[in-house]
């Protein structure tokens, strides 16, 4: 695991973009295409702002949701309304690229493994991930059953008052890399967590090998660094 500990969330969002930016670039040099999937919550829009300020080959990226709120269109707790605000409405990528999760479809559990079609078979090339307050990452709320899923998409319980869909750690742990954006006091104590094994925490799914954790300083309190 690479940690990254930058000056304050500005400065972390800036440099989570890079890392991503850097990797896009190799994925459409070495195979034509950079598949990313990107969460939601407080933190990405100062990553998104920075990501539309580097001129990527947009046109090259197919870009997936790591999870989503079932939740109409439009209503402002989807994750697509935030990735549409700060990201698609700057950046020349083709719609046809861009891949929302079908949150609206009578059928959840129909719609989770239309998803995972979506997706076929081969890795991901970046995920992106937060954390929350709790441990959670993506939609993995603690103790939902959703993190030993054995499908690539799948459905958890209410969590903060919404049903989500969300990839599950085989998706998220098969990419090939990982990125993990974080800021503030309150992720500190999970984070300090995560990498003391508290097998409670759903951030511990996570696969190491292959991460990046960029971090402000408040969320890298707990940390021990040399």
């Amino acid at each position: 695991m690479q940690i990254i500990v930058a000056a304050d969330p500005q400065q972390a969002a800036s440099l989570a973009a890079r890392w991503i930016a850097r990797r896009i670039r190799s994925a459409v040099r070495l195979r034509g295409v950079a598949r990313v999937a990107v969460s939601g919550g407080s933190t990405p829009p100062l990553m998104f702002d920075a990501l539309v300020a580097m001129g990527l080959a947009w046109e090259h990226v197919d870009l997936f949701q790591v999870d989503e709120r079932v939740a109409p269109d439009g209503d402002p707790d989807r994750n697509a309304e935030q990735l549409d605000r700060y990201l698609l409405r700057h950046v020349p990528i083709p719609r046809r690229n861009v891949h929302l999760m079908p949150v609206t479809d009578a059928s959840l559990s129909r719609a989770a493994a239309t998803y995972a079609e979506s997706i076929g078979e081969a890795p991901l090339d970046i995920v992106h991930l937060g954390v929350g307050d709790d441990g959670h990452t993506a939609s993995w709320p603690p103790g939902d059953p959703v993190i030993d899923a054995t499908t690539p998409v799948a459905i958890t319980s209410e969590f903060n008052g919404r049903v989500r869909m969300t990839l599950t750690p085989l998706v998220v742990n098969a990419a090939r890399a990982r990125i993990v954006l974080a800021v503030g006091t309150g992720k500190a104590e999970p984070l300090a967590g995560w990498l003391l094994d508290r097998a409670e925490l759903p951030i511990g799914r996570v696969r190491r090998t292959g991460t990046a954790l960029v971090l402000d300083p408040s969320a890298a309190a707990l940390l021990e660094r040399d």
